[in-house]
């Protein structure tokens, strides 16, 4: 007989094994419930009890951003010729720590001014102990005495800048033993040693400067109000002031790096930082041509000393001749290869703060006078209101334009013969007249012939006519005809500081009478214009109605090369008259003579001009000048001022010559450069 033995466990019966399972399961629900009551109890103390406290820490540590200025973008001609660029360079800044004892932070600006001695560079003075621990900003001096209350403690202060490799190697090594101080890296700005079209490019202000109420630009003053770090300006960053730089401020300056500090009540930093690179800025390639734009600037320069020596006959000689500015613009685009505003000055100089010296010697050169008002050179008040400014009449520049006029509104016609007598009559009574150069007569002339003659009766007889026919309602056509041509209005350039002009025609019809203001606006001596607004005015002599924005950035690209933006021609306005009229202009202005070009290779169609204008009660002569080239196939106009160079066909006209060759060489007046073309002396 078998016995099977069973083990006690096994004899537990099914009931009792089920209220142990239900038990357990009780238990651990309980478990559960107690530690949610715990958190529940837990939470409610932090929210209820230590709920102000931790706010009120939370206010106390706070995240801290410090904008990092980028790279400026790099300014570059057509050909990527650099005419202003960024060099990267690295800068020792300190941040200061509250709490620190004086002592320490004395010995620390001793055994900086030690290691700037040592490591920088030996042919440039170096910042003593006294200068650095200035610029630490902790509000004492090496004595220990306060000086002045410091800024916020968690802000770097800037101690030096441009390292050397051997600063750099030596501040990377010993950073432990140098507490808050390291190494940012930054830019300095560097224009071409040639000066190469400096009014245009412009030049940089530190933006403490350039948001200052009374001298600064509204345009800074508004980037106060930014609250993104990106965006934020930093007191010691140079930013853009004139020309270019500041046309293109946004563009250049890419966007700031953020280095975000962990800092409590006190601005102490307590905890690691956060770094967000700086995003580099576009680099601008503009439509001049470097070779045309030095050609031009040389030019001039010599030009005006040739007129100036005694030694020139008395048709040429101008002793007063000191300025010149001269614009050249593409016929068929827009881009403008040449602005020369003479004398020009060293950007250069600026970068850092300006000598007053320098700057006195120099604040008649630093504005564009080829796009707004700059009076001479003349330090003494007197002399300076002798002269003009560099907006002057036009001139005989203006008569095609008048023959123009008259064609279309029906006040002559092509073939109409008029006696050029030389002197011209009108007013009350025919008591006022007006005269040719020299009170030369012509005899009798049709519309092309006078403007090769450049009659001024002619010209006056259209005005006359447009009085009669319609009063000062013909003043008012007068200006239309004037704007629709760019003359009185902006060019479009979106150049900052650029002047509409002065329309002192209307002046005149209010002042006197419509019939003098006519009279005399047709033959150039009631409108001052700025030479850009005279070369635009000829390009749409050239291409016959269109009036083109003048294109000065060819294209941006990202700092590395890689394409942004380009800039194709913009028409601003097109008027339309018969091909007829446009002959006319053509032929008269082919065959106009000028020195310099007597022998030139290629068809060109010239204006001279002589503005006379009364300063300080004598009248004075200006130089003014226009042409197109190729004339049967206009590719390139020009514009030339000389104040008090005289006559235009001599004191402006070798200039543009020597442009049109510059251009022909460089990129082609016939659509590829021409590497023989050379202006002959």
């Amino acid at each position: 007989m078998r016995f099977v033995i069973k083990r006690k466990s096994e004899e537990k019966p099914e009931h009792v094994r089920r209220k142990h399972f239900a038990f357990r399961l009780n238990f651990f629900f309980f478990c559960t419930f107690l530690l949610f009551a715990i958190l529940i109890v837990r939470l409610a103390t932090l929210q209820i009890v230590n709920g102000a406290q931790y706010a009120e820490d939370e206010a106390r540590n706070t995240m801290t951003p410090h904008a990092i200025p980028p790279i400026r973008g790099n300014i570059f001609d057509r050909t990527g010729y650099p005419l202003a660029t960024s060099v990267s360079t690295q800068s020792l800044y300190y941040t200061a720590e509250p709490g620190e004892k004086k002592e320490e932070v004395i010995a620390l600006a001793h055994r900086l001014a030690e290691a700037f001695r040592k490591y920088g560079d030996p042919a440039k003075p170096q910042p003593t102990a006294e200068e650095t621990i200035l610029a630490m900003d902790v509000g004492y001096g090496l004595d220990g005495n306060e000086t002045k209350k410091p800024s916020y403690y968690s802000v770097p202060r800037r101690l030096k800048g441009d390292l050397t490799p051997e600063e750099i190697a030596f501040f990377s090594w010993s950073r432990d033993e140098f507490k808050g101080v390291d190494i940012q890296e930054e830019s300095i700005r560097q224009y071409n040693e040639k000066t190469i079209a400096v009014q245009l490019v412009g030049y940089l202000k530190k933006f403490s400067a350039a948001r200052n109420e009374e001298s600064g630009l509204k345009f800074y003053r508004d980037k106060l109000k930014s609250t993104d770090p990106t965006e934020k300006y930093l007191d010691n960053e140079y930013v853009g002031f004139d020309g270019i730089e500041l046309m293109y401020q946004e563009e250049l300056r890419g966007k700031n790096g953020v280095k975000t500090y962990p800092t409590d009540v006190m601005g102490s930093i307590v905890g690691p930082v956060q770094l967000t690179r700086p995003d580099k800025g576009n680099n601008l390639f503009l439509t001049i041509d470097k070779d045309v734009q030095l050609a031009t600037e040389e030019a001039i320069k010599s030009h005006l000393e040739y007129i100036r020596s005694p030694a020139r006959d008395s048709w040429t000689y101008a002793p007063n001749a000191i300025t010149g500015y001269a614009v050249a613009m593409e016929v068929d685009t827009g881009k403008v290869v040449a602005m020369a505003s003479y004398p020009d000055y060293d950007p250069n100089r600026w970068y850092g703060g300006m000598n007053p010296d320098y700057y006195e010697a120099n604040q008649y050169f630093i504005r564009n006078g080829t796009i707004s008002e700059v009076r001479p050179p003349y330090a003494d008040q007197k002399e300076l209101n002798k002269h003009p400014t560099s907006l002057v009449y036009l001139g005989s520049t203006m008569k095609p334009l008048t023959v123009l006029i008259g064609l279309n509104e029906g006040l002559i016609t092509a073939n109409e013969v008029y006696d050029d007598t030389g002197i011209f009559y009108f007013g009350k009574d025919n008591k006022e007249r007006l005269t040719n150069s020299d009170q030369k007569r012509n005899g009798p002339i049709t519309a092309y012939q006078a403007i090769q003659y450049s009659s001024n009766t002619y010209m006056a007889n259209i005005g006359n006519r447009l009085y009669f026919r319609q009063g000062m309602e013909g003043v008012e056509l007068w200006d239309i005809y004037m704007e629709k041509f760019g003359l009185g209005v902006p060019t479009g350039s979106g150049l900052p500081g650029e002047s509409p002009g002065f329309k002192d025609y209307l002046d005149t019809a209010k002042r006197y009478s419509p019939q003098a203001a006519l009279v005399r606006a047709t033959w150039g001596q009631l409108g001052k214009y700025t030479p850009l607004q005279l070369v635009q005015y000829t390009a749409m002599l050239a291409n016959r109605g269109k009036r083109l924005k003048p294109q000065l950035v060819e294209k941006i690209t990202t700092y590395d090369d890689q394409p942004v933006r380009e800039f194709g021609p913009e028409v601003l306005n097109e008027e339309k008259f018969p091909d007829a009229y446009w002959n006319v202009l053509q032929k008269g202005m082919e065959l106009v003579s000028a020195e310099g070009f007597r022998d030139v290779p290629y068809r060109v169609a010239i204006k001279t001009g002589t503005s006379t204008q009364s300063v300080a009660g004598k009248d004075i002569d200006n130089a003014v000048f226009i042409a197109y080239a190729p004339a049967d196939k206009p590719k390139l106009a020009v514009a030339v001022v000389v104040p008090e160079g005289r006559f235009g066909g001599r004191g402006a006209a070798p200039i543009a010559r020597q442009m049109f060759d510059a251009y022909d060489r460089a990129i082609g007046l016939y659509g590829t450069p021409n590497p023989n073309a050379q202006t002959k002396p």
